[in-house]
């Protein structure tokens, strides 16, 4: 039987096991947030789950860079970094979880090492490219591969701020729904896996940098559109549709210029694995 944490092993696993109820929102929002009850077993199914929806699971699709994107996307979580004096509406993630990997010990190939600001060294997309097979990116793609279970822990580790962050953007009215919605689905481990893909996926949905015609994609916008109450099964399908609704919204609200209507196929078909588990 797999077993579920044991004390000893939550000190060795602190950010990725640290409980919702820790996470409070400070100030007027400060409450208690159920746990997320997952195994070892379970959470790291969901980061190779991640890993194929990114990567296909494969070592290779472990340092990309899409075309039509002025940032590469690294790890199983295709985890963006900006080249110095870039940047764009999206988030950076690929330094915070350099940073949270190095906080538990493990050892950086002298590419993410030095002092101050962590900026991708390749400029472009086809510099990124003709340096497929230097030292460098041997040395960077190898330090992913063997970080796969950090990066799951950081993914969980990002869900687990989210629902402070999305209560401190929604209207007090809203909260109380939005919490709901976020436990009905932290409830169980497809409903985890759905979090936590989306969230890595399409971000919180707090930033109003994230917003096309002033409407978000994140995954706030989707909880918004939940009104259910019964868990398992009813809540993740009903995330995934509210999911497909949102993503559609999104392209429809997008620029003419970023073609998103190319990635509509394959976004949608990411949010029904949801419901098929």
């Amino acid at each position: 039987m797999d077993k579920r944490y044991s004390s000893r092993k939550q000190r060795h696993q602190a950010h990725f096991l640290v409980s919702l109820a820790a996470l409070a929102c400070g100030g007027a929002l400060a409450q208690t947030f159920a746990a997320i009850p997952l195994t070892h077993s379970e959470a790291f199914a969901i980061g190779k789950k991640i890993w194929q929806n990114e990567c296909n699971g494969t070592v290779a699709g472990l340092t990309s860079w899409n075309e039509g994107e002025n940032f590469a996307s690294l790890g199983i979580g295709h985890f963006i970094w900006y080249p110095k004096g870039q940047r764009g509406p999206f988030e950076e993630s690929f330094p915070k979880l350099v940073s949270f990997i190095s906080k538990r010990g493990a050892k950086l190939p002298g590419l993410l090492l030095g002092i101050g600001e962590l900026r991708c060294p390749w400029n472009s997309r086809t510099e990124f490219v003709h340096a497929q097979n230097t030292r460098e990116m041997r040395q960077l793609r190898q330090f992913l591969a063997d970080t796969v279970n950090l990066q799951t822990e950081f993914l969980i580790y990002r869900l687990q701020n989210a629902l402070p962050k999305m209560l401190d953007e929604t209207a007090p009215t809203d909260r109380a729904n939005i919490q709901q919605q976020f436990e009905r689905l932290a409830s169980t481990p497809q409903g985890c896996y759905a979090l936590v893909d989306y969230v890595n996926f399409k971000g919180e949905g707090v930033l109003h940098t994230e917003r096309y015609q002033g409407q978000g994609w994140g995954l706030l916008q989707v909880l918004e559109n939940m009104h259910g109450t019964s868990p398992g099964t009813a809540a993740v399908d009903e995330f995934a549709r509210s999911a497909k609704a949102t993503l559609i919204r999104r392209v429809q609200n997008a620029p003419a210029e970023r073609r998103e209507s190319r990635w509509l196929s394959g976004w949608l078909q990411r949010v029904n694995g949801y419901s098929r588990g």
